[in-house]
């Protein structure tokens, strides 16, 4: 298993080497033209946040996998995790927000110590569409893990998993030995309890990412193609597929700039840029709450330590009409986010 880009003492660990690297190099030099400079030419800027609709809570950056694409540099060598504290201000917000879904992510958020406690509080706010990130691979880590998906179920929690191939070799290749086995054994108590299964009202969607420096294809041939080889090969069900952009954050970053991919992804991320999914990317209805409680416009702005540009900086502080209407941050990341049919948590967005 590789470790961390903290464990390694990685200069891409920090942020600021991150945000140098994306601010320079080919777009200092004018070669290809910044995020700000491409959503000008539309009149798309300064991106507006719209209203609140998804609260978006990261409960730590622990995790059982080390993944080779993972933004998060999640790890079982991070140590960071909400604290109950941390999560009980969480549950204010939620009882009070405007927004109709919750997703809770990590890393591997059911390795927060207080996670199912945070689960049962949350469930009780009455959020149409409570979904939490599951790398599946936890799911059959140990024996206390085992009874998830009846645990999921008893809260009618909206499953969302990580799956980046119908094959051993592509599944393995990004998320380490032994990942395929293990997600399909996951997969299969979850349709054992009734997630994914034919006109079955507990959701289990799917996640692709891509496994090199390459976008993803169309979401719905890939989610027809995942469907027939999953249900033919192993008799699994399942409800979407979402396909993802890998965005130029971390381990990420880390994985172009060692394969000397990374500027022609980024020229292929500009070549695809789609002005109708600016309009539409998850930062205008999302809100990022990290594992401290601090705010982000997104999951990816976390990474970077972007926080929102508002006077309201941490849950603590929650105030939704503020936070309405406040300028996103952006950087050059963002293009990943609005190249081909762009791409979002929730799948594409155009």
């Amino acid at each position: 298993m590789i470790k961390s880009l903290h464990k390694r003492e990685s200069e891409l660990a920090h942020a600021k080497k991150q945000l140098d690297i994306l601010s320079n190099g080919i777009f200092k030099q004018g070669e290809l033209p910044t995020f700000k400079a491409k959503i000008s030419e539309t009149n798309q800027f300064p991106l507006k946040a719209k209203k609140l609709e998804i609260l978006q809570i990261n409960l730590g950056y622990m995790c059982n996998q080390t993944c080779s694409h993972c933004h998060v540099d999640a790890g079982p060598d991070r140590k960071e995790i909400m604290t109950k504290d941390t999560m009980l201000q969480c549950l204010e917000v939620i009882k009070n927000t405007g927004a109709h879904t919750l997703d809770l992510t990590g890393g591997a958020p059911e390795m927060t110590p207080h996670f199912r406690w945070f689960v049962d509080e949350a469930s009780k706010a009455g959020i149409k569409d409570f979904i939490v990130r599951s790398n599946l691979t936890i799911i059959t880590a140990n024996k206390k893990y085992h009874d998830l998906p009846e645990f999921f179920k008893n809260h009618n929690v909206h499953v969302v998993s990580s799956m980046p191939h119908w094959t051993k070799g592509k599944t393995d290749k990004q998320r380490g030995d032994g990942v395929f086995e293990a997600s399909l054994k996951a997969l299969k108590m979850l349709n054992d309890v009734g997630y994914g299964m034919p006109d079955s009202n507990l959701k289990l969607d799917l996640v692709y990412n891509p496994s090199g420096a390459f976008l993803p294809g169309n979401q719905m041939a890939m989610e027809k193609d995942f469907k027939k080889a999953l249900l033919d090969d192993f008799g699994i069900h399942f409800h979407n597929l979402f396909a993802l952009t890998n965005l130029p954050v971390s381990r990420f970053l880390d994985y172009l700039i060692a394969s000397e991919n990374y500027e022609d992804y980024m020229y292929a991320l500009v070549e695809a840029f789609n002005p109708n999914a600016v309009s539409n990317v998850m930062c205008t209805n999302t809100l990022s709450v990290s594992w401290n409680g601090y705010l982000y416009d997104c999951d990816f702005n976390q990474m970077l330590e972007l926080p929102v540009n508002n006077e309201v900086k941490h849950i603590s502080e929650y105030n939704e009409s503020l936070l309405e209407g406040r300028d996103i941050v952006i950087s050059q990341h963002c293009y990943g986010c609005t190249a081909g049919a762009g791409s979002s948590c929730q799948g594409t967005v155009a």
